[in-house]
Parts: C-alpha cells; structure tokens; sequence
C-alpha cells in the first residue's frame, strides 16, 4: 500500500539506501518528464548544430541525428529498470557487477558527469540570458553581468536541487511543456530564412572526408542519451517495483526520442546561422548561442532567454541532484542535502574558475565527452550483467557498503569483482585510445580509423564481449544468481561470506535470506 506523496515543498530525506515500497509513488510518465526536461535544453541545441559544423546538409545532418539519437535511446532505455527493481539508485545496482567497493567506478562517473553537464549548463544558459538581454534591453554584456548571472542560475539550480525529486519533478513538469512551446515558436521565427535544400561542405557521399564527419555527428547525438545512464536510477527508484519493466523502458527511450525537438532546432538554426552569420559556424571557434541571437528577430529575444532559463534549469537539476546523491552514497556520513549542498558549492566555484580565471568552457565539452566514452562500457556491463542474473537481484547485499558491513552476495574478492572491473577498465581504455576530437583530443590509436571516432562503439562491443569472456572462463558465485541459476554462463559453487559489520540483522536492516 502507497502513502500519499509529499508535497514539494517538502525537504527529500532519502538518500541511498532503498526506498520503502509505500514511498514509492512516481510513475513512468514521470521519469519521461524528467529524462525529457533534462534534455530539452539549450546544451542540446548545441549538439544538435554539430552536423552543420562537421559540413553536412541538412538532411544527411537530420539522417545522422536520428541514426545517433535512436541508437544512444536503445542503449540507454535497459538502464533505467535498476531504480524500480532495487529502490535505489543505479551507482548503488553496481555493486552486483563490479563489487561491494567496485561499485564506487559508477558513482564518480556519474559525480564527474554531472558536474561537466552542471557547467555547460550553466554557461551556455548564462551566455544566452545576458546575450538576450542585451539586445532586448541594451544591457552591457560584460564580466560582472556574467557573474551575476550564472551565481543567480547556479543559485536557483542548487536550491531546487536541496528539496529533492519532487521538487524536480514539479520543475520538470513546467520545463518540459514549456520549453518544448518555445521551440515549435522557433519554427515561425526562422521559417523565412531556414531552406531545407542547405547543401553542406560535402559534393557527394563519395567525398573522403564525409562519412568520417557523418559518423562523428552521429556519435556526438549517441552520447547525450549515453550520458543519462548513471542517473536514471537516481529518478525511477520511486517507481513501484510490479510496475512492468517495457513500460519503464519505453519510458526513458522515448524521454530521448522526444529530444528530437530541440536536436532538429539546433539542426535548423544553425543552417540558418551558416548562411546568414558564417562566422559564428567556424569550425575552429564556434558560438552557436551568439550566433543564434545574431540571426534571430528582435520578438524572439525574449523566447531565447526563457529557453535558457526553464532548460537550464532542468539540466542544471537533474545533473548536480544526482551528484549529491551519489556523493552520499561514496561517503555516508554525508546526508544526501549535505552532500548536494557540498557538491554545488563546489560546482559553482569550479564555474566560476573554468569561465573567468581558466577558460575551460571549450576544453569541458571534451573532458564531458571522454567521461562518457568511460561511462558506455559501465553500462554495458550493467545490461550484460542483468542478463546473465535474469534480473535478479538481493537488495539487502546491495546496500552493504553504504552501511559500513563486510560480506554477502556482492563480496567477491575483499568487495571486488574482478571480472566487472577487468573488462570495464579494458573496454575504457580502448575507447579512449581511439577517440578521435579533431583539435581537442586524439588518442594514441586515434588515426587508425582514417579519422573516424570509432571510441563509442569500440567500447560498448568491447566491454559485451570480454565481460562475458570473462564470467564463463571465471564463473561467478552460484549464489549471486538467484534461484533460477544463471543465463549464457556457468557458476560456481563457491561460498559466500556472511554479512557482518555496522546493522546486521537489525529491524531496519535484516539480513538477507
């Protein structure tokens, strides 16, 4: 039996561990709304306007985003059905692949991605606002106008952040109606300028040089999908566990499908911008958000900066709520408000430094991209993982590092699993290895390709095939299968250490059966 859920206003004090089943009130369609909301943003819009840059026309750029957008929502959607089945979030589900200690790989990933995706969407959003407002009102775009307006952005960010997930969730539900309003009003700001027939860079598909930049658009559209994976527990977990598993999937796939708005806008406007404001779409110093306002009528000025602000905020929030959450879970003695409060703090000053003293605004796209590139083979092993485990899963010997035990199901070797954490570190090394950011970053093996970054890919097939290598030739504990036994693999008969430690066997916290 559910309880009534609380209102927003209502501080979230929930951190990790697994949320009660009369807790757990929110259905599919809202985590759409906030996968969507997160997503639905001005940050996306610049990734959408990358197959211009890479010169591609427009429709082998609307080709390469749907290719990119539908294959990265495939991937990601299997991800989201850990927060249902285990009540927490999915850094925490880790643990059953990658160890009780391993399952730390998951949380710092996702603290990094956060905070990169915080930062972009702070200064993006904050560019277009002091931006709009200066040519709406004539406002003086200088240092300080900058600094006021990503403190107030970061500020309303991190308060949101602090109520928790119903808060969120109430945000995201404007956002997501909002946002998505602004954008269709696009559609009749350019509708005289934009042309369909835009031809691109390229004479034909036989060109050298094309199908290295059309991959490469498609894999910068992949990885914004790619790049929710670590947090999509952090919002299904307040899910009921019966609810079927296709409808929360179906859920987080089409939360992606559905950002085929604000791709397709990038997509247009920045057709437009290449013809009208050529400068802007250089290459080699892009300003999509400058170039946007420079092409745009003086009555969409003020839209731009609504866009900025209501998607800023949802991807603001959906990023640093999960960084706190997951900071909590690394070190409990933090609680999730505290942990969040910290995180901010950090993220903000870090913004801060990055735009006026570092200038990192360009170098934290490509330290966002090399995280995900680490990030698919982790989620690989989570869906190959949950394959071989039938979906089964002891919630208790899942909770055993944040409550300072020792032992259960997800021991392994001294709480590592050596077998996850193998193919994991093979399978991001290769990735980073063959990444291929011309003028920013190239790996070692970069140029093997003939310029094509294959490090996505590579990755996901790689970390597939060696985890599975890996758990046949070293088969796991019978017991970490559940009653059914496992799926493609062997197991082993080797036994499992008890739980013990801090709570075992208590009232809140029994121990396992």
């Amino acid at each position: 039996m559910t309880t009534a859920p609380p209102p927003i206003t209502e501080i979230e004090t929930f951190g990790v561990e697994r949320i009660p089943d009369a807790d757990r009130t929110a259905r599919p369609f809202d985590l759409f709304r906030v996968s969507f909301g997160g997503a639905n943003t001005f940050a996306t819009c610049v990734l959408g306007a990358f197959p211009i840059l890479f010169g591609l026309s427009f429709w082998q750029g609307l080709a390469a985003t749907v290719l990119g957008l539908v294959t990265g929502a495939l991937i990601l959607a299997p991800l989201a059905v850990f927060g249902p089945l285990n009540g927490t979030n999915n850094a925490v589900s880790s643990s059953a692949h990658l160890g009780v200690h391993g399952r730390v790989v998951g949380s710092f990933l996702s603290l990094l991605t956060a905070i990169a995706f915080f930062s972009i969407s702070v200064w993006s959003s904050g560019d277009a606002l002091v931006g709009g407002a200066a040519r709406l009102a004539g406002l003086p775009e200088t240092g300080p106008a900058y600094g006021i307006a990503y403190a107030i952005f970061a500020g309303l960010v991190l308060t949101v952040c602090i109520y928790g997930f119903r808060f969120m969730l109430f945000v995201n539900k404007i956002a997501v109606a909002g946002a998505s309003l602004l954008f269709v009003l696009g559609v009749f700001a350019f509708a005289g300028d934009f042309d369909a027939a835009y031809p691109g860079a390229f004479a034909s598909t036989g060109d050298p040089l094309f199908w290295p930049s059309f991959i490469g658009a498609a894999l910068i559209v992949l990885s914004n999908p790619v790049s929710f994976g670590a947090f999509l527990g952090d919002w299904s977990r307040y899910i009921p566990a019966d609810t079927p598993r296709r409808r929360v999937m179906g859920a987080a796939f089409l939360a992606q499908a559905a950002t085929i708005l604000p791709f397709g806008f990038g997509l247009a406007t920045a057709s437009v911008i290449a013809v009208e404001a050529a400068p802007y779409m250089d290459p080699a110093a892009p300003n999509y958000v400058g170039g946007l306002l420079a092409v745009s009528p003086g009555w969409y000025f003020l839209p731009v900066c609504l866009i900025a602000l209501i998607g800023g905020m949802s991807t603001g929030t959906t990023s640093l709520y999960g960084t706190g959450l997951d900071f909590s879970s690394v070190f409990p003695r933090f609680s999730r408000v505290q942990a969040t409060v910290l995180i901010g703090a950090l993220s903000i000053v870090f913004i801060f430094l990055g735009r006026f003293a570092l200038n990192l605004t360009q170098s934290i796209s490509t330290f966002a991209t090399l995280i995900i590139t680490c990030t698919a083979p982790w989620m690989v092993i989570m869906m190959t993982g949950y394959l071989t485990r039938r979906g089964w899963y002891d919630p208790e010997a899942l909770q055993v590092f944040n409550r300072r035990q020792r032992g259960g199901r997800y021991w392994f070797t001294h709480g590592w699993n050596w077998r996850g954490m193998a193919a994991w570190t093979i399978s991001a090394a290769l990735a980073i290895a063959f990444t291929n950011i011309p003028g920013q970053f190239v790996g070692p093996l970069g140029g093997l390709a003939g310029g094509v970054d294959i490090s996505l890919p590579l990755g996901l097939g790689a970390a597939a095939v060696i985890y599975l290598l890996l758990l046949t030739v070293f088969p796991e504990p019978r017991a970490v299968y559940g009653p059914a036994g496992p799926r493609f693999v062997r197991a082993a008969d080797t036994p499992v250490p008890p739980i013990i430690g801090p709570g075992t066997a208590t009232a809140e916290q029994p121990a396992p059966v």
